[in-house]
């Protein structure tokens, strides 16, 4: 694919993927041909900061787990009153990596 849809790509997506993974991303995107532009550009990434958001305030419901597809985790929450608190509270850490997470696996399955 050519270097500038790359380079074009991170830059509009950047955001929603880990920093280390920046690197892997934008080699695999380099080696495919370019009929996989369209797709791959179409693509919609779930925002890590709506998820941060939706786990401070509506956490307690699962509702931040339900926004990044994990429908398990938020029924889990949802029910055990999330983990008496415990796992709201830890969420706030882990909902950031978990969403960019779940955006990398959804490109991956593009870039296979």
């Amino acid at each position: 694919m050519d270097a500038q849809k790359v380079d074009m790509f991170i830059m509009a997506n950047g955001k929603y993927f880990s920093e280390e993974k920046i690197s892997f991303i934008r080699t695999r995107l380099l080696e495919l041909d370019d009929s996989r532009w369209v797709p791959i550009s179409s693509l919609q990434f779930k925002s890590p900061t709506v998820a941060l958001v939706l786990s401070i305030f509506l956490g307690c419901y699962g509702i931040d787990r339900f926004y990044i597809g994990h429908i398990g985790l938020g029924v889990a929450k949802l029910l055990t009153c999330s983990g008496v608190g415990l796992w709201y509270l830890l969420d706030w850490f882990f909902i950031l990596g978990a969403t960019r997470n779940e955006n990398l696996k959804k490109l991956e399955l593009l870039l296979l």
